[in-house]
């Protein structure tokens, strides 16, 4: 999914957001949080809908239910376009409306900037890790990771494998195989929510995640695995690669790669280190 969605920051808080229709979709409940810093969102806009008539009656026409990567895994949740993100905000009695509007419209006129030049938004994902403080050789690997990706989903899409729902499945097998873990069992090992778990992964982790990803593309390749079944077991056999290769180098290291640390983690342990260290 990491080709169609993607996250974005205002004032320092996450908006998730979906690519659909040639145009980013935002997700709803994420702009009433960042508006109104809400511990309810959802309850929050069930209330807009009942104060203001006119909203409510038309809501369908202004949300659209997209697949969301969320700590459950892959939800449908509604998503407003930046037409009916203006109007959601109508709604809402805050002192940031007129900053979110000109965020809106920044947001809208850099992607037709990327679509012209698709290099500006590996530097904006680039600028934005580097602003939360990654390190540029876990940027490098991170952007790397996203291409491989990219690449073995296009395969998949060649070769007759159904949309976002047998995608998932197939990532769980290529993950389970490299790393004895699927996705929603790795984040909550990292003890993560809604955050994206490749966020949260050391380099070793990336490279492995990448290994076994690329070795699954080559296979189908190879082949030429049609539809669902045959490349469920061809991501099984890619994920082995990569795990072999794992704990081969586990058992030769003496340590293990997969690990509970995550970068929420980590950056507390740097703060606390540069506390003690003043």
């Amino acid at each position: 999914m990491e080709k169609h969605t993607s996250l974005t920051l205002f004032e320092g808080k996450q908006v998730r957001k979906r690519w659909f229709n040639e145009e980013w979709w935002f997700v709803a409940i994420d702009i009433i949080c960042v508006l109104t810093e809400s511990k309810d969102p959802s309850g929050y806009l069930k209330d807009m809908r009942r104060r203001d008539e006119g909203f409510a009656q038309g809501w369908g026409q202004i949300a659209t239910p997209l697949p969301i990567q969320t700590g459950g895994g892959i939800q449908n949740l509604n998503c407003v376009s930046i037409k009916g993100a203006f109007r959601l905000i109508q709604s809402i009695p805050s002192s940031k409306v007129e900053l979110f509007k000109q965020w809106l419209a920044q947001v809208g006129y850099e992607r037709i900037q990327e679509i012209e030049n698709p290099e500006l938004a590996q530097k904006r994902m680039k600028d934005l890790y580097r602003q939360k403080g990654y390190s540029d050789s876990w940027i490098e690997k991170r952007v790397r990771g996203i291409a491989i990706r990219d690449e073995l989903t296009d395969e998949w899409k060649k070769r007759n494998v159904g949309a976002e729902r047998e995608y998932a499945i197939l990532t769980a097998e290529i993950s389970k195989a490299t790393f004895g873990m699927t996705p929603s069992e790795y984040k909550e090992f990292k003890s993560l929510k809604k955050e994206n778990l490749r966020d949260h992964m050391t380099d070793l982790e990336l490279i492995f995640t990448m290994l076994g990803e690329a070795a699954t593309t080559e296979i189908a390749k190879n082949k030429n695995t049609q539809r669902f079944v045959a490349n469920k077991e061809a991501a099984k056999e890619g994920g082995g690669v990569a795990g072999s290769a794992r704990k081969d180098l586990e058992y030769k290291s003496g340590k293990k790669v997969v690990t509970s640390e995550n970068y929420i983690s980590q950056l507390e342990q740097k703060k606390r280190i540069s506390k003690n260290s003043t």
